[in-house]
């Protein structure tokens, strides 16, 4: 079969044959459909991410993905092992897969789970968003941004959804679907500190990190110190930068809390749920058009091109075998 293959470390796959997948453990042997392009395959695949560490090479990358199974079935599964979904056909384990609608699309339902379970977990857990709650969101013209801001307020009924980001075209767009106001990046220390000495931030959803994450803390903090009020902060992406520099005065002067969202961070039952109650929701809620996420399907024998290419804002790349 052809597939794309990794064949040492820190180098692009290559599309070329590779021996058929072998059923083994419960698992079987399905048909490719569609296999979202994201940084966690990137990661895992090119041996930088620590859910690949013990892999041995070659590597196909494609961490999850839509299949159809020997019955016919086409469910969306994950893939977190050596042998990916970069391939026209994949070993894979039918339990806790799940069902994808017969009204959508296999590359949508591809595309959907990796952001939308990351928004669904930050703002259910992490975060803890109630009805009223006053949620910002910076770095929100991603796709995992665009899709927490769409949930913000449709599924946990925050009161008002802030966003923030680079691209101005994403930023007007973002508040036809949810947003009350968008800020660009440049102007986010001063609109944070004034809006939250209006009315509170009760969470805040960090996908950048870097120096955003530090003006927005600092804005955060400056309200005052006796006017205290709980805002929870989620750092989940670190597209901005890897690391902050963060002055012990902040979080002594202000009721901010500090989490993270990724592997090792979130509950198992908590990640179980998401993929499960959380994403048959959300597929419902694309069928309906009331959840609005946008593609670009590539075919499979393309992946040496699309591997390093700027993936276009707010677009998620599906590779298609």
């Amino acid at each position: 079969m052809k597939a794309a293959v990794v064949e040492e470390w820190g180098r692009p796959p290559v599309y070329t044959d590779h021996p058929e997948p072998r059923a083994s453990g419960g698992a079987v042997v399905a048909t490719v459909e569609a296999s979202p392009l994201t940084n966690l395959t990137r990661g895992v695949a090119l041996g930088k991410h620590y859910a690949s560490k013990g892999f041995e090479l070659p590597v196909i990358p494609g961490v999850d993905g839509v299949v159809r199974l020997p019955d016919g079935a086409r469910v969306y599964t994950n893939v977190l092992g050596a042998k990916g979904l970069f391939a026209e056909r994949a070993a894979v384990r039918p339990d806790g897969a799940v069902p994808v609608p017969d009204d959508v699309d296999s590359v949508t339902a591809a595309a959907l789970p990796n952001p939308g379970v990351s928004a669904w977990v930050s703002l259910d857990h992490a975060a803890a968003v109630s009805p009223g709650d006053h949620v910002l969101i910076v770095g929100a013209t991603g796709v995992t941004g665009a899709m927490a801001t769409q949930l913000a307020k449709s599924v946990f009924g925050a009161g008002r959804v802030v966003v923030a980001g680079r691209n101005t075209d994403r930023l007007a767009w973002l508040r036809s679907v949810g947003a009350d106001e968008a800020i660009p990046l440049d102007e986010l220390g001063e609109r944070v500190g004034a809006l939250h000495r209006e009315r509170p931030f009760d969470a805040v959803l960090d996908y950048v990190w870097g120096p955003p994450a530090e003006t927005a803390l600092a804005a955060l903090a400056a309200r005052g110190i006796s006017r205290y009020h709980p805002t929870r902060f989620v750092q989940v992406g670190s597209m901005a930068g890897e690391t902050i520099t963060l002055p012990a005065a902040i979080l002594r002067s202000c009721g901010i809390t500090m989490r993270g969202v990724g592997f090792g961070s979130v509950p198992p039952v908590v990640m179980a749920r998401a993929h499960t109650e959380g994403l048959s929701r959300m597929f419902a809620m694309v069928a309906a058009g009331e959840l609005q996420l946008l593609t670009k399907a590539v075919a499979l024998s393309d992946i040496e091109r699309v591997w390093s290419a700027a993936e276009p804002s707010g677009v998620r790349i599906v590779v298609t075998p």
